[in-house]
This record gives C-alpha cells, sequence and structure tokens, in this order.
C-alpha cells in the first residue's frame, strides 16, 4: 500500500484536496478527527492533558474542553509546544494503526493522512510521499479573513504562528497550488493522483 502525507498550511485549500483524494479512491485519515479519538473520556491521552493542563479542561461529562483548551495554548507557542508532544504519539499510533488494517484488506490502495503539522511533528517521514497544499500568500489571507471572520492583522498574526509555506514545499515530492480556485486545483490534485497510482503499482510489482 503507498502512503501518502497531505499538509498545507491554514487556509491555502488542503481540505478540498483531500476531499477530492478521497473521491477519486484514496483512503483517508484526517488527524483532527483522530486528534478528537485518542481523547476520549478515560483515554490515557486524555489523562496527560488534564495532569498537565488542570482538570479544569475537562467538562462535566468528561469530555475535553477544547475552547478552554485552546484559550490556553493558543498564542503561547511553548504551551502548544507541550500539547502536541502529548498528542502526537497517540495519534501517530492511531494513524498506523489504521493503516495496518487497510493495508492487510486492501495492498494495493493508497492511503492519505492529512494533518497540518506532519512537516513540523516529524510525521511526515513515514510516509512514501508527500503533498504539499500551498496558494499566493495574499490569497491565504483573505481565505482565512474571510472563512474565521479575521482582521486582516488577525490573520497575519495565525499565520505567523506556522512554518512558512515555502519552507514546507521544500518537503514536498507533490505541490498543488490552490490560488486560482477549485477547478483548477481538482485538475492538479487528479494528475498528482494517476501519478501515485502509477508510484504505487511499481511499489506492488
Amino acid at each position: 500500500m503507498l502512503r501518502v502525507g497531505l499538509t498545507g498550511s491554514i487556509a491555502t485549500g488542503k481540505s478540498f484536496v483531500s476531499k477530492v483524494l478521497a473521491e477519486l479512491g484514496c483512503h483517508l485519515i484526517d488527524a483532527d478527527e483522530t486528534a478528537r479519538e485518542v481523547v476520549a473520556p478515560g483515554s490515557p491521552a486524555l489523562r496527560q492533558v488534564a495532569q498537565e493542563f488542570g482538570s479544569e479542561m475537562l467538562s462535566d461529562d468528561g469530555t475535553l474542553d477544547r475552547a478552554k483548551l485552546g484559550a490556553v495554548v493558543f498564542g503561547d507557542p511553548a504551551r502548544l509546544q507541550v500539547l502536541n508532544a502529548i498528542l502526537h504519539p497517540y495519534i501517530i499510533a492511531k494513524q498506523d494503526e489504521r493503516l495496518r488494517e487497510w493495508e492487510a484488506v486492501d495492498p494495493e490502495a493508497i492511503a492519505v493522512v492529512d494533518a497540518a503539522l506532519m512537516i513540523e511533528s516529524g510525521g511526515y517521514k513515514r510516509f512514501d510521499k508527500l503533498i504539499v497544499v500551498h496558494c499566493d500568500e495574499e490569497v491565504q489571507l483573505q481565505r482565512l479573513m474571510a472563512r474565521n471572520n479575521l482582521s486582516r492583522e488577525e490573520a497575519e498574526r495565525r499565520v505567523g504562528t506556522q512554518m512558512s509555506q515555502r519552507e514546507k514545499m521544500k518537503f514536498a515530492d507533490y505541490l498543488i497550488d490552490t490560488t486560482d480556485g477549485f477547478e483548477p486545483a481538482r485538475l492538479q490534485t487528479t494528475a498528482v493522483y494517476e501519478s501515485l497510482m502509477r508510484d504505487s503499482a511499481a511499489k506492488v510489482n
């Protein structure tokens, strides 16, 4: 099975690309969904988060209060790094478990893991190929401002907390540029999928 990482900075169109890859037939794991799964009530990851950040991060029903935790770590890179250090091993283990399950039943498949911090965490090294989604920086800011109802200053600050697009692009086997909108991005994604199919066939043979 060909294992593919998909990443990109905020508001660059990564979710659209992952949707197209799924439509084309790829197995897809969304790291955000995995992150929610690993902090289910009673889980070891949730216990560690509560120990580190305080039991007040838990709601009355034992679930993680994401808004409260977000308020603590957003804008505090050191605390965010602590949170990621707790969660990433659990997220990666859960992803790898699912990838093994898929490979057992469909060894010729293409499996895509969609994760924003794949390069920063080093998780990209587990994959055969890496796709980086990018766009013009002004387009990125305009999308983020519209999507999250942010001022330009807020959007610039949020983008500034992440690894730059240019830096991420250096790691890519495939680049998809979403600057010009959905249809050009769909065409590029389809071309990348066809190339991945060839890579998969070569790996199997």
